[in-house]
């Protein structure tokens, strides 16, 4: 998006794995600060991928992706030091309390010294209810732990934030929940990745929706151009057609 600074860069990004198969296809891609960014596609897609790849969980094969103008492939530590993410089944120490997980993460991404209140504060923002604060997560619902999850992501400050299925399998208040807690994080300026299925949130929320099909980036529509074109209808013309099409 012009005029933003470019948080998340993918240039040639690819990646084929050891039995042949192309789960990334050269797929050139940008989310600037103050945006959101929504990643569509089914199963195999290459959402997954490309999210794998920013975090160096998976090495490009060919190509390269930056954080903050970090390669995140030849310096991988700095580069996460950049991004807060969140997985679609949040992992977290189920004996810890909510705030001893969120006490326990936040160190790991480099913020130490923060007070009771400072993480009640955070949890409060999520709208994750002041009775779980100091009770196990093992008891936690999948809403609750993905709001401990975003808390994680906030309580970082990470300029770039990644997110994969965040919406999968809330509930509706909880969902609608996820999506204002997103605006308000554009808002202040993170650059937000969000891979999902969620075709009607994707449009909601996101300032660029892209289309993946078999590695390929095969679409990306802004916000102003879904006021007057259906994604919905586009996004099953894309998955019935037999080729991706550059």
């Amino acid at each position: 998006m012009a005029g933003l600074s470019p948080i998340l860069k993918a240039e040639d990004l690819s990646k084929r794995y050891e039995d042949g198969l192309l789960a990334l296809d050269h797929l050139n891609l940008t989310v600037g600060a103050g945006e959101v960014y929504g990643l569509l596609g089914a199963n195999g897609a290459g959402k997954t991928t490309t999210i794998n790849l920013f975090l160096n969980f998976i090495p490009p094969t060919t190509g390269a992706c930056f954080i903050n103008g970090v390669d995140a492939t030849k310096d991988p530590l700095e580069a996460k030091k950049h991004v807060a993410f969140v997985p679609e089944n949040v992992m977290l120490y189920g004996n810890f309390t909510a705030r001893q997980n969120l006490e326990f993460f936040a160190k790991l991404g480099g913020r130490a010294g923060l007070t009771k209140e400072d993480c009640y504060q955070v949890m409060r923002r999520v709208s994750l209810q002041e009775k779980a604060f100091e009770q196990r997560v093992k008891s936690f619902s999948k809403g609750m732990r993905q709001k401990l999850g975003i808390s994680i992501a906030i309580i970082k400050n990470a300029p770039a934030i990644l997110l994969d299925e965040p919406t999968s399998g809330l509930d509706p208040k909880a969902a609608e929940e996820f999506l204002e807690i997103l605006a308000e994080l554009k808002a202040e300026g993170k650059a937000i990745l969000m891979s999902t299925h969620d075709i009607f949130r994707a449009k909601e929320i996101g300032d660029r929706v892209g289309i993946m099909k078999e590695g390929r980036l095969v679409m990306e529509r802004s916000r102003a151009e879904l006021q007057v074109e259906d994604l919905v209808k586009i996004y099953i013309d894309y998955m019935k057609s037999e080729a991706p099409t550059a």
